[in-house]
């Protein structure tokens, strides 16, 4: 008995399937616009984005130059994001913001734009490129639409790409750390310092540049010894006026005594030479 309901039921689930397939060929086929623009508005109302993607595909052209041509660009940017091709739907969301700036679908395709490449950015060992397109995206929403509904979102979008864009610096600066190519080092933990002030690594950052100045000072031929041997110093100063309880004061206090060493200097000709 139950292997006879199975029966009829699958029976039953392969007859639907193939009617709605057979309904679905003969609205491709149709050359009734108007019904093909109904259903694909039913299509993608009901979360079948993948036929109302086809249909609003075909009917983009066929509704150019008219007053939907708008509405067909908006809802087949919406067919695409529902199948998570953000590629072709932030696409799309451009096409319609390029040809109708002034729709009204214009504020949120700008918001879907940003959207579009948040959900495509990176991992933060990859470039950034899509990563930094989405805040500037997201921020000329905000710029344009200053009240707009997404507002809000917006800017926590862009907080977290922005983290993202911090991370990735943070990494970069401690990748050439950890290869031991400490000139390299001094160049990308600064500037991780000088484009993101405020990072939550600010201190780990500082910590590695004086780390590392001290290292390339410690290695460097005797013309340039002396000057990175003082940078050190400078360096150490500057870490210890902002994290003077810092878990690392331990270990800069060796460097910057280290440094003294070989400077051939001591805590006496430090004081004079700061007044």
């Amino acid at each position: 008995m139950i292997r006879k309901l199975r029966f009829i039921f699958m029976f039953a689930l392969l007859a639907t399937i193939a009617a709605s397939c057979s309904n679905y060929q003969k609205i491709l086929k149709s050359t009734d616009y108007e019904f093909k623009f109904k259903k694909a508005k039913e299509y993608y109302d009901n979360g079948d984005f993948s036929r109302a993607t086809t249909l609003y595909q075909e009917l983009v052209n066929i509704y150019r130059g008219t007053s939907r041509a708008d509405q067909v660009y908006y809802y087949l940017a919406k067919s695409y994001f529902g199948q998570k091709d953000y590629l072709l739907a932030g696409h799309y969301f451009r096409q319609l913001l390029k040809e109708f700036p002034r729709s009204d679908y214009s504020e949120e395709a700008q918001y879907m734009i940003g959207y579009c490449y948040y959900k495509n950015s990176p991992n933060t060992r990859l470039d950034q490129e899509i990563t930094h397109k989405g805040i500037d995206a997201l921020q000329l929403y905000i710029n344009l639409y200053p009240n707009g509904k997404d507002v809000k979102e917006a800017t926590k979008l862009i907080d977290e790409l922005r983290e993202k864009l911090v991370y990735k610096s943070y990494l970069s600066g401690r990748l050439y750390y950890d290869l031991g190519d400490y000139r390299a080092a001094v160049v990308s933990l600064s500037n991780s310092l000088k484009d993101f002030p405020d990072s939550q690594y600010r201190e780990e950052l500082m910590f590695l540049l004086l780390k590392s100045k001290y290292l390339l000072a410690e290695n460097s031929i005797p013309e340039k010894k002396e000057d990175r041997l003082n940078a050190t110093l400078d360096e150490y100063y500057t870490f210890i006026d902002d994290y003077p309880n810092s878990d690392h004061r331990k270990e800069v206090d060796k460097y910057f005594n280290n440094t003294k060493k070989l400077l051939n200097i001591t805590d006496e000709d430090l004081k004079i030479d700061s007044k």
